[in-house]
């Protein structure tokens, strides 16, 4: 593609970088900010900048946070016993989305997968283990995305939880397997996760 400015270019393939943007879609959006006053492009660097530099996660839970913890594991009104574990923080907004959830998350930061050279020592899985021993969690949620490495990633949790003190439970598969959680839409997802079922019984209905 010709371009009638290098700095044209420039922007274009920055735009181009980010998932789901291509070269013409990325060109789409920098006419249109070219169109925007001034003040509103240098806020819109200044906001993703800001977001770059500032952003942190939570010690706890590793979802993202502006200070040490996110505001979920600050919260009063949260259930302090129940724990819901997800792949990434993408699963944590859409779960929080549906409104029906008051626990708190655990984000492992992706699956166990041997075929990617994804293994437990990779993911949050130590931390989480850590984290039940030592702040009373009484319920485990394992909300993982449906499919061969997700069901790997509860297999290996769940043997590693055995002598705990702890129920572990999975969401009801009113998500299909292979489907991903994020793009669930919200009422199945409430769904799923209001009647979830104990981990045991999806083992035995396999």
């Amino acid at each position: 593609m010709n371009f009638p400015s290098k700095l044209i270019e420039q922007a274009v393939t920055e735009f181009s970088r980010l998932p789901g943007i291509g070269e013409k879609t990325a060109l789409r959006l920098v006419l249109h900010l070219m169109k925007q006053p001034k003040e509103k492009v240098e806020d819109l660097g200044h906001a993703l900048i800001d977001m770059r530099n500032n952003i942190r996660f939570c010690k706890d839970c590793y979802n993202i946070a502006e200070e040490e913890l996110c505001q979920v594991c600050l919260s009063h009104s949260r259930n302090k016993e129940q724990v819901c574990v997800v792949e990434s923080i993408r699963e944590v907004i859409a779960i929080e989305n549906t409104g029906v959830y008051m626990g708190l998350y655990h984000v492992l930061g992706g699956l166990i997968s041997p075929v990617d050279g994804i293994g437990p020592e990779q993911l949050q899985i130590a931390s989480l283990i850590n984290r039940i021993q030592q702040k009373g969690i009484k319920e485990v949620i394992m909300a993982v995305n449906p499919n061969m490495e997700g069901d790997t990633t509860i297999f290996y949790i769940s043997k590693k939880l055995k002598e705990l003190p702890v129920t572990i439970t999975s969401i009801a598969r009113g998500v299909a397997f292979g489907g991903e959680l994020e793009y669930t839409d919200d009422l199945t997802l409430a769904r799923s996760l209001t009647q979830r079922l104990p981990y045991e019984n999806f083992l035995i209905n396999r």
